[in-house]
């Protein structure tokens, strides 16, 4: 392994047993995504006194790098409330890259709202109370003895447990420096007694050097050190059991585990919530929100996928009992062109979380046959001996027929301030994405725009989008304008076949016969791409 790979390398120091830890009530460790203490009515009172102004420092996993920030936001509005979102601030620390691990977050709460986004979020590593930082040691010993007494005092205590953590990014430290970094801390009065396992109190030291620029990581002009004490940290424990190798029940475009968590971040998933999935071929979406308590529902054009999977014990059902989880509360054969909705129906799912099918491995369908939808044939009835066998006839879908039926699905069954989140597909001009291009409807407010590269040609953008406004049959003629203007001026490539032409058809040459593509423009750290 290079000095230079990304990986984090985590080394422990032990001195001295600790004391039991305080158990956390039932109802408060579930809203925290783990288990917990009570805290000291001292502590409570200091975590009280500086909930609003506290700037923490929030370290990231390098992968995903659109999809950081908009996790955390949304699991502070579900954590927070309504407009704790909006309300979360950010800043980078001195010398450092937006695409770096380390961020500082201002959370419109206490700590308690960051250990609970820290334990929910899939690409938070931790957050951190930080107490100093500087470009050496020497300025970070300045610094944390600088850093207000009464705020440390109550985690240095005689009668507390603690635990030190030297991570690292970009680099690798040796074990003999390692030591010779703990044992620098002789300025910070510990009082305690240190428990590797499970400590009252964590507090990190965290170094990425001047690595360059070129090397795959993003660029840092500068050292930096970070010393904090950590207030709450991921649990990615559910990634391994969750992944797609081990489950019974895939297909080649099964939403990966990972993304599918994230998705239901996205959505707000939680106990009391209904999500719904209109494209929900095996099922990976909907489990993601079940684990989160979510209540589910799915439908899907092809009844193979909804009624037999592979067989009796391989289905979308056994997904969910597999990992144990309440199965959906229907799965429909339903198609999202002609929706099975009494009329008069509305508002009643909390997120609609999906991947529309666009063209690129699986094309979209809906209803009909080629030769009904052109009227060379009448509409028939299937007889009731035939309905048990009969796979209805399907006509292709384009991408902006079913872009434009799943927005007007979510203005008329999402409740107010229900989310829709779904995947949409994006050619990249010039090795970029134009946001311009993206969907639009009067119901809803564009709250996140997350790209994923998947190639140097087209990639795909997770849009969370919020209901802030009632459906209506004026805001449907406005949405059906809408609609007209965005297919004609923007999206000929969404037409049918369009998008799988612009991804698979051969490079274009340059006059010696190279691939015009520069494949340098790439940006040179690989966390852009995964």
């Amino acid at each position: 392994m290079s000095a230079t790979d990304p990986q984090w390398f985590i080394f422990f120091a032990a001195s001295i047993p600790s004391s039991p830890l305080r158990p956390l009530p039932a109802a408060a460790a579930a809203a925290a995504g783990g288990a917990a203490r009570v805290d000291s009515p001292e502590l409570s009172s200091v975590r009280t006194r500086r909930a609003e102004k506290m700037w923490y420092l929030c370290v990231f996993y390098h992968r995903l790098l659109d999809y950081r920030r908009p996790e955390v936001q949304s699991l502070a509005e579900l954590f927070g409330g309504p407009g704790a979102g909006d309300a979360v601030e950010w800043r980078m620390p001195e010398n450092h890259h937006v695409d770096s691990p380390f961020h500082l977050v201002r959370l419109p709460g206490d700590e308690r709202l960051a250990a609970q986004i820290a334990n929910r979020s899939l690409l938070v590593k931790g957050i951190y109370e930080l107490w100093g930082q500087g470009t050496t040691y020497e300025e970070l010993e300045e610094a944390v003895m600088a850093y207000p007494e009464e705020r440390k005092l109550p985690y240095l205590t005689p009668d507390s447990t603690f635990k030190i953590v030297v991570d690292s990014f970009g680099k690798v430290i040796s074990f003999q420096e390692q030591n010779d970094i703990m044992k620098s801390l002789t300025y910070i009065p510990f009082k305690g007694r240190v428990n590797l396992k499970k400590p009252d109190h964590k507090f990190f030291v965290m170094e990425t050097d001047d690595y360059g620029c070129n090397n795959g990581l993003p660029p840092v002009a500068q050292r930096t050190v970070f010393f904090g004490r950590e207030v709450g940290a991921a649990d990615r424990h559910l990634l391994p059991t969750y992944q797609l190798k081990s489950r019974k029940y895939i297909g080649p475009t099964a939403m990966d585990a990972e993304m599918a968590f994230l998705m239901a971040n996205q959505g707000l998933a939680w106990p009391g919530k209904l999500v719904y999935d209109p494209f929900v071929g095996t099922g990976s979406i909907l489990v993601a929100a079940a684990h989160f308590g979510a209540m589910t529902m799915g439908a899907d054009i092809d009844i193979r996928v909804v009624r037999d999977g592979r067989g009796p014990d391989c289905n979308i059902w056994s997904n969910f009992e597999q990992y144990k989880l309440p199965e959906p509360l229907c799965v429909l054969r339903a198609d999202n062109n002609v929706p099975p909705w009494r009329p008069g129906l509305k508002e009643v799912f909390d997120a609609i979380i999906c991947d529309p099918p666009y063209g690129v491995r699986a094309g979209g369908r809906k209803s009909g046959g080629r030769k009904l939808i052109k009227g060379t044939v009448a509409p028939y009835t299937v007889p009731d001996e035939k309905r048990d066998s009969h796979i209805p006839s399907t006509a292709p879908y384009s991408l902006a027929e079913c872009v434009h039926d799943l927005l007007h699905l979510a203005a008329r069954m999402l409740v107010m301030g229900g989310r829709l989140v779904f995947f949409f597909p994006v050619v990249r001009e010039d090795g970029v994405a134009n946001p311009a291009k993206y969907p639009e409807h009067p119901c809803f407010k564009l709250v996140a725009s997350c790209e994923q590269i998947l190639s140097m040609r087209y990639s795909r953008v997770l849009l969370t989008m919020v209901k802030v406004g009632p459906y209506t049959e004026e805001v449907k003629k406005a949405a059906e304008e809408r609609h007209r203007e965005f297919r004609e001026n923007h999206h000929k490539w969404m037409e049918e076949g369009n998008l799988h032409s612009a991804v698979f058809s051969p490079a274009d040459q340059a006059a010696d016969g190279k691939p015009a593509i520069d494949r340098d423009s790439k940006p040179k750290y690989r966390g852009k791409y995964v």
